[in-house]
């Protein structure tokens, strides 16, 4: 498959130079490093960094090239790890690795559309298709994490497969081997922990045949100790959403036992949820369903209840109650927002925002940027993660580290 990049793999490759200029950076060669010298020693042409120090260092590369003031999820100041971003999307795992002290060493998303916005939050573009990057070129890390694709292993995703008589999870010989690229990853990097996120349905797909060779995979072929979960983001966001995290620990290199691995499933002490009321604005414009779509979802809900099926659209009715939790928001949002949908007295419902969309899953939207169209940034929304949720497991994630590095002092 070929990289979609918007700017090119080889943007990948020079802003991953520019943001860790002392760590190796994947597919970067002696040729390909003289031509990033050589644009950064004129003033008229710029790589894709924003406000590049365009004074010219050569024997000392030093973190002064970018200008993090500008990019607004910057590495942490003092990080206390390293992580990589696998399948990252629009970086919502790395916001939390980061918050939790980790420094991002890589990252890679082959949707160009996502690259963008990764880009716009983080300075930097992610790398294409992960199977066409060497593994052992990948920088050496402390924790790698990935949301893999959950298509062949969601409830969905089976639906249409099956429909259609193709095979999925893996019989899928496209994106049900990307597992396997995690786990030539591990092979060959062996860090000391992984956060791995999917869908619910990953436990149960196939008579529970998918998961147990992950397990098997994880723990007898690569040796970790493995713990999972299933986390509802409900418990942090007014959003249904239950997702499967899997943590493992190299016990070579950490000495920890399954039991003492933590998945969080609720947040800790002084957590404040947001209401849903919080941030669903009134008076709202340019979100109204139209009649045809409107009429459309109400035949459609007639129809699935006569045959005793429990589709519906949700509705969310105003006033909205301070205990009100939403419906898990999807990819295919943007289509008619039939998951979530709110009352508006006197008109026809209205999809949400995508402030307000973005909140369901904890993005911060006076921070982070959507550079992309509307449809699009449904999409990313609807195939992130619950940020929250997963930072209460890096942050234990975060603690094991340390207090294996106090251990070794």
């Amino acid at each position: 498959m070929e990289s979609s990049a918007p700017f090119g793999e080889g943007s990948a490759i020079i802003t991953h130079w520019a943001s860790n200029p002392k760590t190796h950076t994947p597919l970067m060669n002696e040729m390909l490093m003289g031509l990033v010298l050589e644009t950064l020693s004129k003033n008229d042409i710029r790589p894709p960094v924003p406000k590049l120090n365009q004074q010219l260092i050569k024997q000392e590369v030093t973190e002064t090239w970018i200008d993090w003031s500008e990019i607004p999820y910057t590495h942490p100041s003092d990080s206390s790890f390293t992580f990589i971003d696998l399948f990252a999307g629009i970086g919502g795992i790395r916001i939390a690795m980061q918050a939790s002290g980790g420094r991002c060493v890589f990252s890679s998303e082959w949707d160009s559309s996502a690259q963008k916005t990764y880009f716009s939050n983080f300075g930097e573009v992610p790398y294409g298709d992960i199977r066409n990057i060497p593994k052992s070129e990948i920088p050496d890390h402390d924790v790698l994490c990935a949301g893999f694709p959950c298509q062949p292993f969601s409830l969905a995703g089976v639906s249409k497969k099956n429909s259609l008589g193709r095979k999925h999870g893996f019989e899928d010989l496209t994106q049900g081997t990307l597992f396997f690229e995690i786990k030539e990853i591990l092979r060959e990097k062996k860090p000391k922990a992984f956060l791995l996120e999917n869908v619910k349905n990953l436990v149960s797909h196939d008579n529970g045949k998918t998961f147990s060779i992950i397990m098997q995979t994880l723990e007898e072929q690569l040796g970790y100790v493995v713990h999972w979960a299933i986390v509802d983001g409900a418990n942090w966001v007014p959003q249904h959403r239950e997702r499967i995290y899997i943590v493992g620990f190299d016990p070579a290199q950490i000495n920890i036992r399954k039991e003492d691995i933590l998945i969080p499933l609720h947040p800790e002490n002084g957590y404040r949820k947001p209401k849903l009321a919080d941030f669903i604005q009134p008076n709202v414009k340019g979100h109204t369903l139209g009649n045809g779509t409107w009429n459309a979802l109400l035949r459609h809900r007639d129809r699935h209840s006569k045959k005793g099926n429990g589709f519906g659209f949700a509705l969310i009715n105003t006033p909205i109650a301070d205990d009100e939790v939403t419906r898990t928001i999807s990819a295919r949002y943007h289509k008619d927002g039939a998951e979530i949908l709110i009352e508006q007295p006197g008109d026809y419902p209205r999809r949400l925002t995508v402030h307000e969309a973005m909140q369901l899953q904890g993005f911060d939207p006076e921070r982070f940027i959507f550079p992309v169209s509307r449809t699009q940034a449904y999409k990313q929304i609807g195939n992130s993660v619950v940020i929250p949720a997963i930072s209460s497991t890096a942050r234990n994630i975060a603690d094991v580290l340390a207090s294996q590095s106090m251990l070794e002092m």
